[in-house]
């Protein structure tokens, strides 16, 4: 009898399992669209650009109808494909009904202008639409515009796109254009102030020698700023405009000047991210400063900014380089 039951146990045990697996599939797909571990609090994290609220609400919406133990990405992403801002999706259900995302935005950096034509893009060069071309962002000239949703090309404007996207928001709202000139690429504030990057190296160092410059009195009336090398920044004068008193040979209230100065800086650089670089970390080279040779006498007169050396000589042309105007158009 017991050697009957022995030979018959592996078949009694194969039969249990052939009938508790169906049960337990059964039971695992009710239970994860059961109310018992439905989605009741969205946590969305990233969303900060001017289509802030459309974007909770379309996750909001999309996400009530999900359980934590089936998050659907694909359709969080779905969700908000028609708002161009949003570039990823994450989600992270926290068990039973908690549902953590998270947004990253392509925030529109400038207006890319042609024909009369204007469309929102971003720094990576994604067309965003022309409902997203505020009047705040800087503008850019192109040739045609691509579709909404598409990239936009070539070297040259895809390098002003990295310098508008790496600048800080308290100085970014005070760009009024970019373009590509004799002392190549090449910043226009609203002010008329021309910043000389030469090119999309290095942004963030640029950005904040730029920084630096602007929070030195020594600046002040400065026409042109170079910042091709970061660590040796230039500011340029209008011919008959004599640069203000270095800010170190400043007696009484001196210290209180600089902790402004470091204050103002420390306030800009905040917006600043990326890889930290030699020249970032290290502190940048005082600005020279620099008054445009006349165009009668082509004579000039140079006066130093006070700072911590830096490491690269600075060379004769970023200190005297007159001002450039920005193209027409």
């Amino acid at each position: 009898m017991r050697s009957a039951l022995r030979r018959r146990w592996p078949r009694i045990a194969l039969l249990a399992v052939a009938i508790a697996l169906p049960l337990l599939a059964c039971g695992w797909l009710w239970l994860r669209q059961s109310p018992f571990v439905a989605v009741q609090r969205v946590q969305i994290s990233g969303v900060g650009g001017v289509d802030a609220q459309a974007v909770d609400a379309a996750l909001t919406r999309a996400a009530h109808g999900m359980s934590t133990l089936e998050v659907n990405v694909g359709a969080l992403r779905a969700a908000v494909a028609p708002l161009r801002v949003v570039s990823e999706v994450r989600a992270i259900p926290s068990f039973p009904h908690g549902l953590r995302i998270e947004v990253v935005e392509q925030l529109p950096v400038a207006v890319l202008t042609a024909g009369g034509e204007r469309t929102a893009v971003a720094a990576d060069g994604a067309v965003l639409g022309p409902a997203l071309a505020s009047g705040s962002l800087a503008s850019i000239g192109a040739s045609v515009l691509p579709r909404t949703g598409a990239h936009v090309g070539g070297a040259s404007l895809l390098g002003e796109l990295t310098v508008l996207g790496a600048a800080p928001a308290p100085l970014a709202r005070h760009i009024e254009r970019v373009f590509t000139g004799a002392k190549g690429l090449t910043v226009a504030m609203r002010d008329g102030l021309l910043v000389y990057f030469g090119d999309d190296t290095l942004p963030h160092a640029k950005w904040l020698s730029l920084a630096r410059v602007l929070a030195d009195s020594s600046s002040a009336g400065a026409s042109y700023v170079d910042v091709r090398l970061p660590s040796h920044p230039a500011a340029g004068f209008p011919a008959g405009v004599t640069p203000p008193a270095q800010s170190t040979t400043a007696s009484a209230g001196s210290g209180a000047q600089v902790g402004s100065q470091e204050s103002t800086v420390g306030a800009l650089a905040a917006g600043l991210s990326g890889p930290s670089t030699a020249t970032s970390s290290t502190g940048t080279e005082p600005a020279s400063t620099a008054t445009e040779p006349s165009a009668e006498t082509g004579s000039g007169t140079t006066a130093p900014a006070g700072s911590a050396p830096g490491p690269e000589p600075a060379p004769a042309e970023a200190a005297a380089a007159p001002a450039e105007a920005p193209p027409g158009g």
